[in-house]
This record gives structure tokens, C-alpha cells and sequence, in this order.
């Protein structure tokens, strides 16, 4: 989804400055699939809408050198649009750069009566018109009258000067900068954007979409974008009516006699769900805590294969001219299968080429590295009792 919203933004616009708001483990998938040239705002943690945007904002001014009297769009990476939607992105920056508002968000014209999004009521039908008042995200029968209202979608886009949102965020947030605001970041109350600023905030107007918007951010939503009905390995019958299934594991998942059904299957867990019930998974997920299944790194991937008491076994896949950090371990001795590819290895300062059927040992203590020259795959083997991945410190490659 990132890639694909990312490649839209600068088809559009070239020169677009793009900033990604997101949590620390995903920086290295999102390095590895966009490069250096996106800026990232990391959240140490999970503190809701506002505190992410704030931090995103000093991040822009502080880290970015970004001036105050710029415009910033933000926009969430999993809607299903077309290009004018970025235009529509465009046009929106341009009317927040007039400061008519101190908001601008857009409406999506609602195909449905949905009780998935909240819904914004604009003072009149015109393109760009004041807002009257949002509401909640209600039943049917309730978006039904909304509707009749000439109500908007509202889909968490909207666009404001730098200065609107620095003096927001140190009007409610008792910060001095970018570092400190980080370094406090967990101590802030979690609170979404809508009710901290945007239900308060008197000058604020909204830009009527009525091109293509899905919000994919539901398993139901994203199966309605799929194109095929399955994706990896899977069957089913010619029973099943309205079943998506995604299959990320290298075992075959079959479905018979099922109707209206989302099966997703991955290292990370699987999923069987109603495709309505799906959109009320995360509560459940939340409760959940496993060790990491699968990994995107700036360098590649690597995927766990088996965990036991005293072992860890992961396939490990390089691309080609990227390399691991030099690093060592405490508590664990690792031992590397060469299963694809060609590289070299560096243990302890001393070189050595690489390739299928080689095998590598080393001690805990001992530095080590694997830079591959082409796609380079690898079975890693940890051995020791207290494995962590915390137990790993890194050292410059002379």
C-alpha cells in the first residue's frame, strides 16, 4: 500500500516532499521497498493521531528544516484511488495555502450508508464550503439521514499551514522541540486527531471528492479491491460463494461450502473471519503477543522456520549488494547454511567467499557479517539459552 501511494504522489508531483508517520519496527520495510529519499517520523510508541502528528510536524520543522509558512498534507497510506484523488491532494494544499481555514479537510461523497466512517455535514453544496458539524460513525438507519443531510465521508485527509499545527501541538502538548517531544512521546495521553483538534476547531472547511475512495484498511474492504479471489496457494470448491483468500505460507489452505469469508494465512497468525466481523479484529489481535514471525530489513527479509527452548532457525534472504550490520552476541552462537547466491563473509576481520552448500560457524563474542553479491539465501541457526534480540551489539566495517 505505501509503495503504491507513494508512486501516485510523485507521479502526480515530482518534487512532492513525502514524510511517513509510522512505528520503529516498520523503518526497515519501509527503507527496503522506498529507499533513502522518504523522510520517516518514528513513533517510539502508540499514542493515537494527534500526538503522531505532532511528532510528524516537529519532525518536518526541526529535523526536515521544513518552514513554517509551508502547507502539509496528510493522508493515510491505505485508500484504493485514482489519480485524481492526488489531484484532488493538490488542490487541497492549495486552498489550505489561501489560510481562508486554519483546517481543510476532504469530504468523499458516500457511495452507501455506511457505519464505518464518520461523516462530515457541510454548510452548503458548493465545492469548497465551511463545515457545519461532524458526527459519529453511526447505524445505517442513522447514515441513511446523514446522507439526506448532504454529509461527507470523512476519510483522515486534510491539510494546514506548519505554523497552525506547531502552535497546536505546544498548546496542548508541553514540549520544547523535535528531540524533546520524542524523548516524552510515551508519557502523552492517547488521543485521535478529530477530537483533539479538528471537532474544536471553529475555521475549518471541507473539499467535496466524488472520485473513486476505498478505504482498504479493513480485510472486507481489501478483498472488494482484489482482483482474483485467491492469492498463493489455494483451492476451493465450487461451493464457496464470496471467499477471499490470501495465503502467505508455503502449505496449501482449502475452503469448502464457505460464504462470505476472509482466510488470511501468514507466519504471523491465520485468520478465518465473516467478512462484516473482520472489520472488528483489532481488539482481538491486540491480545495476542508471539515472537516475529516475518521481517522486511533495509537488507531483505528473514522469515522464522522454527523456535525451540535453546535454538532459533530462520531463512535469511539478502538482496543483492546489501550486506547485515558488523555485529556480535553475548549469549548466542549462530551458525550459517549458504542455501542460494554468492557473497563473502566477514567473522572477526577475516574475509571469505561465499556460495550454496557452504557453511559458517560462530562463537558468541565474535563479530560477524554477510554481504551478498547476488540474491543471497541462508538458513541461520541460534544456539544458546538466552536468545534476544536484544543480545546483539554492532561495530563499523573497516
Amino acid at each position: 500500500m505505501v509503495q503504491r501511494v507513494y508512486r501516485q504522489i510523485r507521479t502526480i508531483d515530482p518534487e512532492a516532499k513525502v514524510t511517513i508517520a509510522t512505528s520503529k519496527k516498520q523503518v526497515s520495510a519501509i527503507r527496503n521497498q522506498l529507499g533513502e529519499d522518504v523522510g520517516i517520523s518514528v513513533e517510539p510508541c502508540r499514542r493515537d493521531t494527534f500526538p503522531a502528528i505532532a511528532l510528524a510536524t516537529a519532525y518536518l520543522s526541526d529535523v526536515q528544516q521544513v518552514d513554517s509558512e509551508e502547507t502539509v498534507v496528510v493522508c493515510p497510506v491505505d485508500p484504493y484511488v485514482g489519480a485524481d484523488y492526488f489531484q484532488a491532494l493538490k488542490a487541497l494544499a492549495e486552498q489550505a495555502a489561501k489560510e481562508e481555514a486554519n483546517l481543510v479537510l476532504i469530504g468523499m461523497e458516500p457511495s452507501y450508508p455506511s457505519e464505518k466512517y464518520g461523516y462530515i455535514i457541510p454548510e452548503s453544496t458548493d465545492n469548497i464550503s465551511s463545515v457545519s458539524e461532524f458526527k459519529e460513525k453511526p447505524d445505517v438507519k442513522t447514515a441513511e439521514e446523514y446522507i439526506v443531510q448532504g454529509a461527507l465521508w470523512n476519510g483522515g485527509v486534510f491539510a494546514y499551514k506548519m505554523k497552525y499545527m506547531l502552535d497546536k501541538a505546544h498548546e496542548l502538548i508541553d514540549f520544547t522541540d523535535y528531540q524533546d517531544l520524542f524523548t516524552k512521546y510515551d508519557t502523552l495521553d492517547r488521543i485521535s486527531f478529530d477530537y483533539a483538534v479538528v471537532e474544536k476547531e471553529e475555521r475549518i472547511q471541507v473539499m467535496r471528492f466524488g472520485g473513486e475512495w476505498k478505504d482498504l484498511g479493513t480485510w472486507n474492504t481489501l478483498t472488494e479491491a482484489m482482483e482474483e479471489n485467491c492469492v498463493g496457494d489455494a483451492v476451493m470448491n465450487d461451493r464457496c460463494r464470496n471467499v477471499h483468500i490470501l495465503n502467505e505460507l508455503s502449505v496449501p489452505v482449502l475452503a469448502m461450502g464457505l460464504q462470505d469469508v476472509v482466510i488470511s494465512a501468514s507466519p504471523e497468525g491465520i485468520l478465518v473471519s465473516d467478512k462484516e466481523q473482520s472489520s472488528y479484529i483489532k481488539p482481538f489481535v491486540d491480545r495476542i503477543s508471539q515472537h516475529v514471525m516475518f521481517a522486511e530489513k533495509s537488507w531483505g527479509s528473514f522469515r522464522v522456520l522454527d523456535v525451540e527452548e535453546e535454538s532459533l532457525t530462520i531463512k535469511v534472504t539478502l538482496n543483492d549488494g546489501h550486506r547485515m550490520n558488523y555485529h556480535s552476541h553475548r549469549n548466542r552462537d549462530e551458525v550459517w547454511v549458504v542455501v542460494s547466491g554468492q557473497g563473502y563473509t566477514v567473522v572477526d576481520g577475516m574475509e571469505q567467499k561465499v556460495h550454496a552448500g557452504d557453511v559458517i560457524t560462530m562463537e558468541a563474542g565474535c563479530r560477524h557479517t554477510v554481504i551478498a553479491e547476488t540474491e543471497l539465501k541462508l538458513i541461520e541457526v541460534q544456539l544458546g539459552r538466552e536468545i534476544s534480540v536484544h543480545d546483539k551489539q554492532k561495530f563499523p566495517l573497516e
